[in-house]
């Protein structure tokens, strides 16, 4: 008879899950396609505006990628698509991973915090980019997290996983600050080194690495506190 360790490691399905609900496929779908429709109208909109500016096509591109939120809002419109479709191949499978996800989640999460928390107050727009901003730094962030809460089952976390995580708001800050010293353009005003200095804008992104940290931890321990689902160690031994 093989030997079960006396606690299995936890479900790591990709997903959904192998009999997913149509509540958990609709609820994907519908977060993917708002992604990809926000996405598009903000790509819209910068790059009418930078040919407004006399400015090309690249020149609008390479502003959207400025932006955290667009570039997150990419990561889940491509996230949640191979959720809803079950995509198989290569990369499908590596953004139905739970651990993949919930970091996906996690970023969106952090930049609808962001924004209502430090930017809200900076401008106030109207008519469709009222509503547009609202998609993308509070409907979409709350849709996600909910998804997570309702339909992502505890997984087994490794430490690794933690720090894959953290690549990403780090990789993101390193070439903005980089892009920042060559052209003078900083998409945020709290990492704006013209304005504030290299000192100040270093105690800033510790500050929001700190803040994402904190972010990252309420959901390790969400997860942490969920059930143990069951698995195929827990059958046979009963």
């Amino acid at each position: 008879m093989p030997k079960h360790s006396a606690h299995p490691e936890p479900h790591r399905s990709d997903l959904p899950l192998a009999t997913p609900s149509l509540a958990s496929i609709s609820m994907a779908s519908l977060i993917a396609i708002l992604a990809w429709l926000a996405l598009a109208a903000q790509t819209d909109i910068t790059i009418s505006r930078m040919l407004f500016r006399g400015l090309g096509v690249i020149e609008g591109i390479e502003r959207l990628s400025s932006y955290l939120t667009n570039l997150t809002i990419l990561t889940v419109a491509i996230s949640f698509s191979c959720v809803a479709t079950r995509a198989r191949f290569a990369p499908g499978g590596f953004f139905r991973k739970p651990p993949v996800l919930t970091a996906v989640v996690v970023y969106i999460v952090f930049v609808g915090l962001a924004y209502n928390c430090l930017l809200r107050h900076l401008w106030t727009p109207s008519g469709y980019r009222a509503l547009l901003n609202e998609l993308l730094h509070t409907a979409i962030p709350l849709l996600c997290a909910l998804y997570w809460l309702l339909f992502v089952p505890r997984f087994h976390l490794l430490l690794r996983d933690c720090l894959f995580w953290l690549v990403y708001p780090l990789a993101y800050l390193l070439m903005t600050l980089w892009r920042g010293s060559e052209t003078d353009f900083y998409p945020y005003p709290f990492i704006d080194v013209s304005e504030l200095g290299f000192e100040r804008v270093l105690i800033n992104t510790a500050l929001l690495l700190f803040g994402f940290c904190l972010l990252m931890g309420v959901f390790i321990a969400i997860n942490h506190r969920r059930a143990r689902p069951a698995t195929v160690a827990d059958s046979s031994s009963a």
